[in-house]
Parts: structure tokens; sequence; C-alpha cells
């Protein structure tokens, strides 16, 4: 919801731009491109994308476009890591579009045109952190005039003491005994406080004259409220009951501020039908002063006139937006109220767009007139960027110490003194030719090239620069495409490395981290490529392969002196008769359960239990069970069985049957194993498999489709009847004719009659469920196919005879 909120006031802040003719994707790509080679940041190629025009949604599928193109980098057969890498750089420009983020490109519109609309100062009386609120806890003002309910102070200190409380009455006066009524009201503190130090002297004795003498003190109690009347263009107009400390600032911030239309810079204050002040909200906030920021009275009313002259200044400031300006103010004035210029601005001119009444006109005001230059109300003022391009800019690239831009002036003003401005040519500098890129007066672009060996060594005159001209001077390496080593197999660090001269098989391994324990010093392969190109004919040789014997760090023999060429490749084999130890472990009724390493291959369950010391008298050896976990081509047959489990379809298995796990139960019989060692029964163990002998189990479990699974006590010469009397019997959904039983071995079998001798000593039997429609199972269909398959095969082949 937010995303599409957004989405909104973008396309209303430009609903005009969107309508006029946008930018293709191809220009807005190469705009890009441009800007990120003049270092343009991303806001500011986010801020002249939206002034031109582009949408976010433009923006969005070009950047996806560039997305999809860069993920499809480095992918191509036999490329290397190094070309792969040297790929992506290459990419970076043309991939630029994908920093333009939509999200920052729509912020930034509607930012911008929210500030932009904003008249400068308005929401000073809107700011909770700016409220002007009167300060009651400061000293007593002298020049504070008192009134009715005021409440009043009176200390009396030095030969005589006393201190008197009162509240200025309606009649401007308290009382004070034996003096009678004294009259406060009208006077400040400072006239109150001599009035006082002479009315007193009736009854204190001293106070005027000669020492000791007493002193009179009033300060200020509880203040009075005031009512002020606020009208004009304010957002709430009205009576206001304040302070009688508050000030102008104070009451505009309880109207709500000036509303659209009014004006900051002559707020009046009319006190006894005069006006008393006339504030000019601008000098506070750009200059911090508040000397016409008056102390209200009561009655006092302040009037907000709507505004005389509103300017809009746009483009390259640092606050773009509505300004309130005096008739007598220039754009000097506006350019210091709106903070100056920002660093792109074009500061020598700037561009004025007034309405005469009838039409409109376009003034370009030059910088020594802009402080005559007075502005009038409804005028807008553009301040433009400086131009897309360089002065004085030259550029070096390649095989130099310091590539980069340069500035072309009376030092630097031909080939051979950038050269030198770049701290010289690398020693891999290609001394035959190199390249200027030149841009014309006209925009077109032309290549010169340089003999460079010549130019150095002062045979060829040397050649002046230009702006904007670039010189490439390309290495040796560049020219030939970085050779790589790959090696394989045992050691430290497989993969490819740079290729570096006179290397042999031993640096490359040492590099590699050296051979690992596995490795096979019999045979080392090193397979090379078939370069030849000036071979005009066909080869089906595809690869040299040579062999090599190593020994205490060395080839041995004649390969000793064998050197590596760029992209050969290193195969170090493992020795075969390197063995790591592999462990089986058996548990339950054996002497010496735990893990038992193997000895030999097909090792066997009799000889596992030998290991152990035998099985104990408790063991139950028809019930033993083997679990074994799986190799990795087993696991993967079960992830293809899974696979075609998932397809669906009615020939699929279905996937609640399949149980996914890296272990699985092997059914043996331990018994005939024992008795016939090395027999079929006898099986051969492999790694991780793990034996466990159980004790004796007299009960048998009945689960599925019975009226009451259960676990009895085993019957030697009962069979599935008995068992199932002990269940209840079959429920309404039992498939009888499928009922099978689990045996403790891991092994299973269908139960047909009732036979005693298919059930066994801890035993489940499992009634299976019907099936709510009947379908086919994939061994089904597979044999049908084939029936099929062999029925075809039989048709065509009579068909041909017939022919």
């Amino acid at each position: 919801m937010q995303r599409f909120i957004t989405l909104l006031l973008f396309l209303f802040a430009f609903g005009t731009l969107i309508s006029a003719q946008q930018l293709s994707d191809d220009q807005v790509i190469q705009y890009v491109k441009e800007a990120q080679r003049q270092g343009k940041t991303q806001k500011q190629m986010t801020a002249e994308l939206a002034t031109k025009g582009v949408t976010a949604e433009q923006v969005e599928r070009i950047k996806n476009k560039y997305q999809n193109a860069q993920a499809g980098l480095g992918k191509k057969t036999g490329e290397t890591g190094a070309q792969r890498t040297r790929g992506l750089n290459e990419s970076t420009t043309d991939n630029a579009i994908s920093k333009v983020n939509e999200e920052d490109l729509t912020q930034r519109v509607v930012s911008q045109t929210k500030n932009e609309n904003q008249i400068f100062g308005h929401n000073i009386f809107t700011n909770s952190n700016l409220t002007f609120e009167p300060n009651v806890n400061m000293a007593t003002p002298t020049n504070y005039k008192l009134g009715p309910g005021d409440e009043v102070i009176i200390d009396v200190w030095g030969v005589s003491e006393n201190s008197i409380q009162q509240t200025i009455s309606p009649e401007g006066s308290i009382l004070v005994s034996n003096i009678g009524p004294v009259y406060l009201s009208g006077m400040t503190v400072k006239e109150a406080n001599s009035y006082l130090q002479r009315e007193f002297t009736k009854i204190y004795s001293g106070i005027a004259g000669a020492r000791p003498s007493s002193q009179v003190k009033l300060t200020l109690g509880q203040i009075r409220t005031i009512q002020i009347s606020i009208m004009g263009e304010v957002t709430v107009p009205g009576t206001y009951t304040l302070s009688s400390f508050s000030s102008v600032f104070h009451a505009l911030y309880r109207a709500g501020g000036v509303n659209r239309i009014g004006s900051l810079r002559s707020i009046k204050v009319v006190r006894a039908g005069r006006t008393v002040a006339d504030l000019d909200v601008y000098d506070f906030i750009m200059k911090g002063k508040m000397k016409d920021d008056v102390r209200l009275q009561e009655g006092d009313v302040i009037i907000v006139n709507p505004y005389d002259c509103l300017v809009k200044i746009t483009g390259k400031t640092k606050r773009p937006m509505f300004y309130e300006m005096k008739n007598t103010e220039s754009i000097s004035t506006l350019l210091k109220y709106a903070g100056g210029f920002t660093g792109d601005a074009y500061k020598k001119a700037v561009r004025l767009i007034r309405k005469s009444g009838q039409e409109h006109q376009v003034f370009n005001i030059d910088e020594m007139d802009y402080s005559v230059f007075k502005l009038a109300d409804g005028d807008q003022v553009m301040v433009d960027s400086v131009l897309e391009r360089f002065e004085n800019r030259v550029e070096i690239k390649g095989a130099v110490f310091r590539p980069g831009l340069y500035q072309v002036d009376g030092d630097v003003n031909t080939v051979k003194r950038l050269i030198q401005k770049a701290e010289g040519l690398r020693g891999d500098a290609f001394m035959n030719r190199a390249v200027i890129y030149r841009e014309n007066e006209d925009l077109s672009r032309e290549v010169l090239q340089v003999n460079l060996r010549a130019l150095m060594q002062g045979t060829l005159p040397d050649i002046p620069l230009q702006r904007n001209d670039v010189l490439y001077i390309a290495g040796l390496t560049d020219l030939k495409e970085e050779g790589t080593l790959t090696i394989h197999g045992e050691v430290g660090a497989p993969g490819t490395y740079l290729y570096a001269d006179n290397m042999s098989v031993e640096d490359l391994i040492l590099q590699a981290g050296g051979l690992l324990e596995a490795a096979s010093t019999a045979r080392i392969d090193v397979t090379r490529r078939i370069k030849d190109p000036k071979n005009a004919q066909y080869n089906k040789t595809v690869g040299k392969t040579f062999s090599f014997e190593f020994k205490d760090g060395y080839l041995v023999g004649d390969s000793a002196f064998f050197q590596l060429e760029p992209f050969d490749e290193v195969y170090v084999r493992r020795s075969p008769a390197y063995r790591t130890q592999q462990n089986v472990s058996v548990n339950g009724e054996v002497l010496f359960a735990g893990t038992y390493a193997l000895s030999k291959k097909n090792e066997r369950l009799s000889d596992l239990i030998g290991k152990a010391g035998g099985i104990t008298p408790d063991a139950y050896v028809k019930g033993a069970r083997l679990v074994r976990r799986m190799t990795e081509e087993e696991r993967r047959r079960q992830e293809d069985l899974l696979k075609l489990a998932q397809k669906g379809g009615k020939d699929s298995i279905s996937a609640d049957v399949l149980e996914v796990s890296d272990r699985y139960v092997v059914g043996i019989d331990l018994q005939k194993a024992l008795a016939k060692p090395n027999s079929s029964d006898d099986l051969v163990l492999r790694e991780g498999d793990v034996l466990f002998v159980p004790e004796y189990i007299n009960t048998v479990k009945i689960s599925g489709e019975v009226m009451y699974p259960n676990t009895v006590l085993y019957q030697k010469d009962k069979g599935l009847k008995y068992y199932l009397e002990q269940a209840g019997g079959y429920s309404e959904k039992a498939k009888k004719r499928r009922a099978y039983v689990v045996h403790l071995n891991g092994t299973v079998a269908q139960l047909k009659g009732n036979s005693a001798n298919d059930i066994e000593p801890g035993s489940e039997i499992v009634i299976p469920t019907k099936e709510e429609g009947k379908k086919m199972t994939l061994a089904q269909t597979i044999s049908i196919g084939t029936s099929l398959a062999s029925l075809a095969s039989v048709i065509t082949s009579l068909i041909y005879l017939i022919k």
C-alpha cells in the first residue's frame, strides 16, 4: 500500500512532465553512461532524470533489463576467472543504469516538489519545538507595566522588616496598613519601586533619611493574564487570553501561524488605535533579531495583512522555494534568502519569468545587475546549472603511473608533457602506437595515431593537446590474454592460479598448498592445449598429456626440467594404496558392544560378532537388524524417485509412501549367518553399518485397520486368525488379503492363510487400508507399457514379412 501511495504522489507531482515528450530508453542509458563518466552522484542523476520527464516505471524497466544482462555475464564456455573479472569491469558502465533506484527517484521528486512549493518562514509558527512561550521564571523586567490581577511582593528590610503580598485589585490598587490604598496599575516595576520608597516613609522611619535606614523592593509573584486580538491572514483569527509576559511571536504561534497568503514581512501591533510595532519575521529567521518582538499589553490588536510580493526561485540554489519580498528588495537579496548558489550553479546570470498582466515576459539578468533589479509579485527566478562539459580537461589512460584527468594549461599542453605529468610510462607500455581520441568543435570524434617511441625519442614533433582529448597508451599485458594454470586433485588448495615465466610443476604444487597425504607420487599428469595459430588445416588432436613421477618434492628423470606453459592443467592422482579407516558398530546383546574398524574387504557379519566376543545368552539372534548409510549413488536414485513422485499423474508413485532419509534397514538373518559363515546369508559389511542384536521379545503387535490395535503375548502355535481376534477383528476399511508382517530383523512377509510359522516373537502385523479409487502402480504401468511395446514390435515384423 505504501509503495502504491508513493507512486501516486510521483504521478501527481510530475503529471505535466510525464505528459510531455519523454526520453527514450536508449537516451536514458546514454545519459547515465555520460553522467557516470563525469563523476556525478546517484542523487544528481536521479534529480536530473526527474526534471527530464523520466518516470519511475521507465527507470525500473531499464534497471531490470540491465540486471538480467548482468546475470548472463561470465557464463561462456571456457572463460577463465580472470576473463570473467575483466568482463565484469568492462560492463560497469553499461550496468550503471541499475544504480538509479525507483524509490529514490520517486522520493526525491516528491520531496523536491513539496519543498519548492513551500513559502519560506511559514512553518516557523507551526513548529512544536519553537513555541516562543514566555519564561515565567525570569527576573522581573523593570519595564513591565503592572495591572489588575498581578500579584506583587513588597519586601522591607533594614531598620524595619516586613513583607507584603497582595494582588492588584480591578481598581488598580493594593491596600497597605497605616497607608491605605496604593495605586500601582499602569506603572512600570521601576516606577512602582520609586513610588513605594516614597510612600513607605510615612510608616517606616529612616527610609529616606540618614543611615541606619530601611529599604523597599517590589517583585512580581503570580502574573496576570491579558486578552489580545489577532486579526487578518492567520490560521485561526480571534481573541486569545495570554500571559502578560507574552510577545507577538507567541501570540502568532497560538493562532496557528499565518495562512497561505499571510505576510511575514509586515506584522503590525496596534495599541489604543496607534501602531506601536511593525515586525519583519525574516529579520529573526535570517539575522536572529527580536527587537521588534514587543511584549503585549491588554487590548492589543495584531494585524496580519496579505503579502505584497511573493517570488519563487528554482534550480541550483540551496533552498529553492517561495519567498516573500519587499518591493524594494532585489535579486541579490532573494539569493541571500535562498542560501546562495549550489556548487554546480551557473552564477553569471539568472533567468526571470514575469507576468506583465497580459502576457509573460522573460528577463536574463547578468551578475552585475543582481543588486539593482527589483522583484515584483509573481516573479519566478530560475538558476541554471553549469554546462556538462569541461573547459580545460584532458585524460590519460593505460600504461602510465598516474592515469586520470589533467588540466590543459601552459605547463601541460602537449602529449609528451602530459605523459611526464602522469609520472612517465610504465615498463610494459606498448611503444609502437598510442591513440588520441579527440572531440572536435562540431562534437564529431576522430582518432589520431601516435608513434610513441619516436615521440619520446624526439624524432617525431610533439603533438599539441586540445580540450577533452583522451590519450590511451596500451600495456603489453593488455594486448594479450592473461595466462593461468589449473591444478586438480590431491593438493591443499586446488584451483586456478596466474601463470608466471619459468614456472615448474613443483612451483605450482607448492603454491597450491603442497601434496595431501592421499596423493600419488608415482604419477602426476599435465595436459596442454594445442596452439598453432598459423596452421590452416583441421587437426583432430585436442590436447597433449605428459606424465611424471614425483620424489622428494621434485620430478624424476628427464622431466626434471619440464616448464609449464599458459593454460596448462596439472592432475595429482589419489594413491590406489591409500585407505582411510572404515568403522562399523555393533550394539545390543554382545559381549563388547561398540565401534570396530574393518580390517579387510569383504568382512562379514560373523567376523564382526567374533570381534565383539560373541552374543550373550539373552540375545534374540533371529531378530537382529542392520542399519546402513546410503552411498552417493543410492542417494541419487532416491532423489530421482522423489522427483518422479512429485510430478504427479496416474503413473507416478505417491510421495507420501517414500521415506526420505540417508539411512535404511537391511533385512538380515543373523542366525543363519552365524551358523554358516561366509555363506550368502553372512552379509558383507561396509563403512557406517550399525548392527543391533536385541534381547528376546515375547510380544506381537497388531496395527492398521483393526478394531482395536493391540500388543499381545506371542503364541508359538497361533496364526493370523488368533492375533486378529485379540485386536477385535478387521475394521470396515481393512484390505484383508494384503495383510503383512514386519519381523524384528527388518524383513517383511505377506500373510497368507493362518500359518503359525509366519509370525515370530517381536513381529508387527499390519492390516492396510482400502484405497479410495483403484490406481495402477508404477510397476503395473511399466509392465503394460513394455507389453504394448513388444506387441508393436511383433506387428511391425509381420507387416514387413507381408510386404
